[in-house]
């Protein structure tokens, strides 16, 4: 198996999963059968990957004066929109879209961080002892220590 084909398997099923754990706890979302759940969670994918860059930079002012919250406004449209095109997979208001969205983008998060999957990074460090300084480091500048 490719490593292409690999990546995209595993974001599937992050993302089928997230879909998952989103209608369990958000009323107003449900599918009917397991085969809609998978094509509702491939078509939130290649909307995802092809029309949320469009509507990110039509929307970037909003974006930038809400500092990002409207991004999940987007995401609520776009889940939104996959429940109205995709027969057995119901999306029953817009709250409930906005409500599915913020879980999906939680646990995404999560479970992209737990495989390494995608962009998110996640990293807790409790206690250690701090990386020593490198000799050309003076001390003088910024120190972002979590």
């Amino acid at each position: 198996m490719s490593s292409k084909l690999k990546q995209f398997l595993q974001r599937w099923v992050i993302n089928t999963a997230a879909v998952l754990v989103a209608t369990q706890l958000v009323k107003g979302i449900d599918y009917d059968t397991w085969t809609s759940l998978l094509v509702a969670t491939l078509l939130l994918g290649i909307l995802n990957a092809v029309l949320r860059p469009v509507l990110m930079l039509l929307s970037l002012p909003l974006v930038i004066v809400t500092l990002g919250l409207f991004v999940l406004v987007i995401n609520a449209f776009l889940l939104y929109g996959v429940g109205s095109i995709v027969k057995g997979f119901h999306v029953g208001s817009f709250w409930s879209a906005f409500w599915g969205a913020v879980v999906i983008s939680l646990v995404s998060l999560v479970l992209n961080s737990l495989t390494g999957t995608g962009n998110a990074r996640v990293q807790v460090r409790r206690g250690g002892v701090p990386p020593p300084n490198r000799p050309d480091d003076t001390g003088s500048g910024p120190v972002i220590d979590v």
